[in-house]
């Protein structure tokens, strides 16, 4: 039997990171003198923090201060997550399960390093992982492709054989430009949002199983 993966978002999808990037964003947005809504921030989520800046705040920061911004703002964002875990309900028993049924797992985020590794190990799911892919080794960000089909070559396993748990219109649609299953977790978008966008649609974690992901797989090779 050919085996099968399961690419996963990281913000929204095993950490309920929302509130925390939300927070973090508004923080800067406060700092900068240029304070943003929600209704601001929430297109913007999931998305690489260069293509943010340009969307929140166009012209206002330059090139040069780029960096020095998207790590304040990453590390206040470690800061509130770090004080008070955020775990999605249902993400390490749906790890759990998937290992034990064979499964490769790999995470595709949109976020630095130093983000995941404080996830991974809020976590407490490190070991489970063959294969992790940040910011810091993509170009593109989503709905490009790039980041999935990195941790699909990662995994050593065709795209068509990979699902990908998203949150995000971009997260999903990106699975889908890299030929893989995409599956949408309800919480930053509504579901009637996403339907259009997935081959299945949850409210949690908790709907997911091995056998229903491997079906869903199956159909797509």
């Amino acid at each position: 039997m050919h085996r099968r993966a399961v690419i996963f978002d990281m913000d929204g999808v095993l950490v309920d990171s929302y509130r925390a990037h939300m927070q973090a964003w508004m923080k800067l947005g406060e700092r900068l003198g240029r304070p943003i809504t929600e209704a601001q921030f929430v297109p913007t989520f999931g998305r690489r923090n260069p293509e943010i800046f340009h969307t929140l705040w166009p012209g206002l920061i330059p090139d040069d201060q780029a960096d020095y911004w998207s790590r304040w703002k990453e590390q206040t964002y470690r800061d509130i997550v770090t004080a008070r875990f955020p775990e999605m309900p249902g993400a390490r028993e749906l790890l759990d399960a998937l290992k034990a049924a064979g499964f490769a797992l790999a995470i595709g985020s949109s976020g630095p390093p130093e983000n995941v590794e404080v996830a991974l190990h809020g976590l407490g799911r490190a070991h489970l992982f063959d294969a992790i892919v940040n910011s810091h080794e993509v170009t593109r960000g989503k709905p490009d492709p790039e980041v999935f089909l990195k941790a699909a070559a990662k995994l050593r396993i065709e795209p068509k054989r990979c699902a990908v748990v998203e949150d995000s219109k971009a997260g999903l649609d990106a699975a889908q430009a890299a030929g893989m299953t995409p599956i949408a977790l309800v919480g930053t978008f509504a579901r009637h949002e996403l339907a259009g966008h997935a081959a299945l649609v949850v409210d949690s974690l908790k709907e997911l199983a091995p056998e229903k992901i491997a079906a869903l797989i199956d159909a797509n090779v």
